[in-house]
């Protein structure tokens, strides 16, 4: 194992790919290279070394099936040249590590292939491995697989922020350097996305440990030109701040995206030298405001029956039906409105805007679903922050319904996050920025499915990662509200027993037939055949009310409108809280 102690400091080469893009353009991954453009490779490496470098990365960051289009013997391919040019290049003047970078894969696909890879350096003879520009906390499980087939190795696993600290998973640096620190790595930190004044900013904030650092950042933010990433070329600058970054406790340095050789040599004069400042940086003092009451949160977790109504947002620009609705719904005695966030992926107002609107005008607390469909993290983190601005403190986090089969072609559905990992990144940012103001977070509980035992696993799953409360699918049969009774029995969480009322006779026969998982019992279906629209309305607020007596057990009742009827909720909900629940 490497023994870094006696060292201030340890330095590690910068960018192969950008650099390798920047001396021969990039019309195929450079890790391609080390099979049929070795002299580039070497060369690359060495200057590098010349350059200052105690270590450098084998050019296999991409090596990987996803990433290289290619079979598993492909990939063991490069991987297999990749070590033995870097090890050719080292020549015993710098140490060699096994680059390993991310797998564009779902997590348990990566896991697989992350281990085939590390297998594949350690019957190499691998010695040394860095894991980079992760975004997962479940990589740090490699670390473990490494270090049982080769005890003595030196691990470095790193990871890719963005300015604010979260990963593209939603994992904050937080819960990084927790993770990390418990973990077997020797060493970990971050790299990528950031330039090196955003990491320096990062590592500040993170308390002392006795493992060692990490930090590669790019040279800067690119720019676009014909098409390709360019940074800029500033080697002094990159040299300053990695500098600061070693001061303020970075042992192992070294660069990402845009740094060259010169970067590397800039840093070695510096470092050597011990010539480089450390600015003082004074803030004005924060004053804090204080966040608005969740009346909503309150009444629930004191037990008291809570009732919230869904209301969908309009498909055009018109406000009218949810600025009558509200009101209406309010003065029934709901406690909170709920928007759908474009249910069936057809385009609606956005539920977090007509939510503040809401919330706003109307004076009821809101609660925005919001789906992981249509929008990666900068997205998400977008329209939380606005939210929160806007008062906005529930969330129901859902992923949302898949776009139609037919619309793929042209509409294409984004799920850069899962219900779970949102529910664990609203709850990671609730300790961070939104702290003092923190989102209550409810998500979906599905108790008309089949394998109910598999939903109320998944169900737990969410509430491990912070999920507070659930509103469940809209319940019309007796198993339904037994599926209620046990997940009550076994789910920590608040449950809000979902009740669409039926609309007409034909919109129960669409429900029955046309909704997956939704059955009305037959009974109730010929009651209303050939009624009048106040016969019907009396026979769905009467089969309604049974239910929410069947339900009494619930926390509360999520009352679902049905064709925009809000005067039908309206009754319900007069109902209920006429009712005694208890």
């Amino acid at each position: 194992m490497i023994n870094l102690k006696d060292k201030d400091y340890f330095l590690f080469d910068g960018a192969f790919g950008t650099y390798y893009s920047l001396l021969y353009g990039n019309d195929e991954p450079c890790e391609l290279a080390n099979l049929d453009k070795t002299e580039r490779v070497v060369d690359i490496h060495r200057r590098y070394i010349n350059a200052g470098a105690a270590a450098i990365k084998t050019n296999t960051f991409a090596a990987n099936s996803v990433s290289l289009s290619c079979d598993s013997k492909m990939v063991g391919k490069v991987i297999e040249a990749g070590y033995k040019n870097a090890v050719d290049a080292a020549n015993g003047m710098a140490e060699v590590f096994a680059d390993i970078g991310p797998v564009p894969a779902a997590e348990d696909e990566a896991f697989e292939e992350y281990i085939e890879i590390s297998d594949k350096f350690i019957s190499l003879g691998a010695k040394n491995f860095l894991l980079e520009t992760m975004s997962g906390i479940f990589v740090l499980e490699i670390v473990s697989h490494i270090k049982k087939h080769v005890p003595d190795s030196f691990v470095i696993v790193s990871f890719a922020v963005g300015q604010d600290g979260y990963t593209i998973d939603g994992e904050s640096a937080a819960d990084i350097f927790k993770a990390a620190s418990e973990s077997q790595a020797d060493a970990f930190g971050f790299n990528c996305i950031c330039g090196p004044a955003h990491l320096l900013g990062i590592l500040k904030r993170l308390p002392k440990t006795e493992k060692m650092i990490s930090i590669m950042p790019n040279s800067g933010y690119p720019s676009v030109s014909d098409g390709k990433a360019v940074y800029s070329d500033n080697p002094k600058y990159f040299a300053q701040k990695l500098a600061q970054i070693h001061a303020a406790g970075a042992k192992i340095l070294g660069g990402c995206c845009g740094t060259t050789p010169e970067h590397i040599r800039e840093t070695v004069k510096l470092l050597e030298r011990h010539e480089f400042s450390i600015p003082v940086i004074r803030t004005n003092p924060v004053v804090m405001t204080s966040a608005p009451e969740n009346a909503f949160k309150e009444k629930l977790m004191s037990g008291e029956k809570v009732v919230a109504v869904e209301l969908d947002p309009p498909l055009d620009a018109d406000f009218s039906h949810i600025a009558e609705a509200a009101p209406y719904l309010k003065d029934a005695g709901a406690d909170a409105i709920t928007l759908a966030d474009s249910p069936l992926a057809r385009p609606r107002a956005d539920s977090v805007i007509i939510s503040a609107k809401v919330q706003r005008e109307v004076g009821i607390q809101t609660i925005p679903h919001l789906t992981c469909r249509d929008h990666n993290t900068i997205g998400l983190k977008s329209i939380l922050l606005g939210g929160s601005i806007e008062g906005i403190r529930n969330i129901l986090i859902v992923t949302g319904d898949p776009v139609p089969a037919i619309e793929r072609s042209e509409v294409k559905g984004v799920f850069s996050a899962n219900s779970y990992s949102l529910i664990k990144y609203v709850n990671s940012l609730n300790d961070d920025v939104f702290k003092g103001k923190e989102f209550f977070v409810g998500a979906a509980l599905n108790v008309n499915v089949q394998n109910f035992k598999s939903e109320l696993a998944r169900a737990a799953k969410k509430e491990e990662n912070g999920a507070e409360f659930f509103l469940t699918q809209p319940v019309y049969s007796d198993e339904a509200v037994e599926n209620i009774r046990i997940a009550k029995e076994n789910l920590g969480g608040k449950i809000l027993a979902g009740i669409m009322p039926i609309a007409s006779y034909k919109n129960a026969l669409f429900l029955n037939n046309e909704v997956s998982g939704i059955h009305i019992p037959d009974e109730i279906i010929k009651r209303m055949e050939n009624k009048s629209p106040e016969e019907v309305r009396e026979i769905s607020l009467g089969f309604s009310l049974e239910l929410i007596e069947k339900l009494s057990f619930a926390d509360g009742y999520y009352l679902i409108t049905p064709l925009k009827k809000y005067q039908l909720v309206g009754e319900l909900v007069k109902n209920i809280k006429r009712m005694d629940l208890k």
